[in-house]
């Protein structure tokens, strides 16, 4: 069973109009997992798709949304998929790939069908990111042993943390997807800080690994014009291009970003400092 919603883009001066239940009905996803079901929200920016399988009683097939008219999910779009669960397996035209958590597939563009399923009787659950694709490029999995790790931060300022890039252009040829994985040590809370916006692409964040019944004050808007919004465990938010995405919780925890839009450069950041936010 598949359930989809759907989210328009916004535009910031309307933001800075928001109260706090506004700010959650635009820019967050709620409830990603449920039981034998995918979890879709197709968003305006950039076209992007994120979403949640949770296969339990057996196997669930990516099926084609309204939205999308067209026959199959990936007639004109690529996928990135991310287990943050047990084992599972995701099965492509027939070729099946294991994935354990925190090991990434990147499935390209024009393929027909896509099924997600459990293995060695644990449950996985897979978080999913979309984008438009005007170019096929091939299948790959992205096992813990090929990502990119680059060490961040420092104990002082509460931000160290592990970066993984998973499907970035340094690993897989996407046509504008990239997705990767952040783990934030114990004792260490801050994301994203120094916050950065980038206006060449969008952003999605999804929080995992915390633990109930702590939170992530997750920050977003415009630098000189922030807003918040509490996230738990098992959640995502939508980023616009022209805002800030940075969170900092209640205690450890990990994330994953995904970012589509005019350029494969991860580098293509627009730093603010943290004394220039208000």
């Amino acid at each position: 069973m598949t359930n989809f919603s759907f989210r328009y883009a916004t535009n910031p001066t309307d933001v800075k109009k928001y109260g706090t239940d506004e700010l959650r009905d635009q820019f967050l996803i709620e409830k990603l997992f449920v039981e034998n079901e995918i979890q879709l929200t197709y968003s305006m920016y950039d076209r992007y798709i994120v979403g949640g399988i949770m296969p339990v009683n057996g196997s669930l097939k990516l099926e084609t949304i309204p939205y999308l008219k067209s026959e199959n999910f990936l007639d004109r779009r690529e996928l990135g998929i991310i287990n943050v669960g047990g084992s599972g397996t995701v099965t492509v035209d027939g070729v099946q790939y294991d994935l354990q958590k925190k090991e990434a597939l990147y499935v390209g563009q024009g393929c027909k069908e896509v099924v997600f399923a459990g293995a060695n009787g644990e449950q996985p659950l897979f978080y999913i990111n979309s984008a438009p694709a005007h170019k096929k490029f091939p299948n790959k999995k992205v096992g813990k042993e090929d990502a990119e790790v680059i060490q961040l931060g420092e104990e002082k300022t509460a931000n160290r943390r592990v970066l993984n890039k998973l499907i970035v252009n340094s690993i897989v040829e996407t046509c504008q997807l990239q997705m990767g994985l952040t783990e934030l040590l114990a004792g260490n809370v801050w994301n994203t800080m120094p916050a950065h916006t980038h206006n060449r692409r969008m952003e999605a964040y999804f929080y995992f690994d915390l633990e109930a019944p702590q939170t992530v004050c997750h920050f977003m808007g415009e630098p000189q014009n922030t807003r918040h919004i509490f996230m738990q465990n098992h959640q995502a938010v939508l980023s616009p291009e022209w805002s800030i995405h940075s969170g900092a919780g209640t205690s450890n925890y990990s994330f994953i970003w995904g970012m589509a839009g005019e350029n494969l450069d991860y580098g293509d950041m627009d730093i603010v400092a943290p004394n220039e936010l208000r």
